[in-house]
């Protein structure tokens, strides 16, 4: 499987606290928002800087800006909100996009029913996120949709992950980067994580 776990202390100290079944919708919420922000911080790790020149109160200092494409973020509705603000706090100048999709109870395929995306995607680098990579096929769906309209730089980042859905993920999207906090056991027949941490939408909104 080609994926790389954030193992940072912190992201795995909050995901225990998030998998933990007594933890209420408040909490799971700004648990979920500070780990998105810390797995953030990891994956801009590699963004490119050029160097430029401010002025201190002192006088001049050679520093450093970010360059090349600039970014966007898009969650994959509804989960993906509970990552969204985690991240734009770190990024705030990030755009936004959003895609709707959902799993066929049935079928467990994937189904689109929204996208709304920037209007320059073909000149930024995006991060696709969801709390849960299970089966796979709403982040295959997600990054052909962005594919379709031009985007070229897609990175994808989930809190919790299926080896079943990483493998689709590698398989049909080889040039996408997958940043997770853990690969858990497996998927049971319904298409849940297992261990995993239930429902991420119903946990972020307090639903069943």
């Amino acid at each position: 499987m080609n994926v790389k776990i954030v193992n940072h202390p912190l992201v795995q100290h909050k995901l225990t606290l998030i998998r933990d079944k007594n933890t209420g919708s408040k909490e799971f919420r700004e648990l979920l928002e500070e780990v998105a922000m810390l797995m953030a911080y990891e994956i801009t790790r590699d963004l490119p800087l050029a160097e430029v020149t401010v002025e201190t109160p002192l006088g001049p200092c050679k520093g450093h800006a970010l360059a090349g494409k600039k970014l966007g973020v898009v969650p994959i509705l509804r989960a993906g909100l509970g990552m969204l603000n985690g991240v734009l706090k770190l990024i705030p100048a990030a755009k936004v996009g959003h895609i709707g999709v959902y799993r066929d109870p049935e079928t467990l395929q994937p189904v689109e029913y929204y996208c709304k995306m920037p209007t320059d995607v073909a000149e930024r680098e995006f991060i696709v996120v969801d709390p849960m990579l299970a089966t796979g096929g709403s982040s295959v769906a997600a990054i052909e949709m962005l594919k379709k309209r031009g985007a070229s730089h897609i990175k994808l980042m989930c809190l919790v992950a299926a080896p079943e859905g990483v493998s689709l993920v590698n398989k049909e999207h080889p040039d996408v980067e997958v940043y997770v906090a853990a690969v858990d056991e497996r998927l049971n027949d319904h298409g849940y994580i297992i261990p995993g941490l239930g429902d991420a939408g119903d946990r972020i909104f307090g639903t069943k």
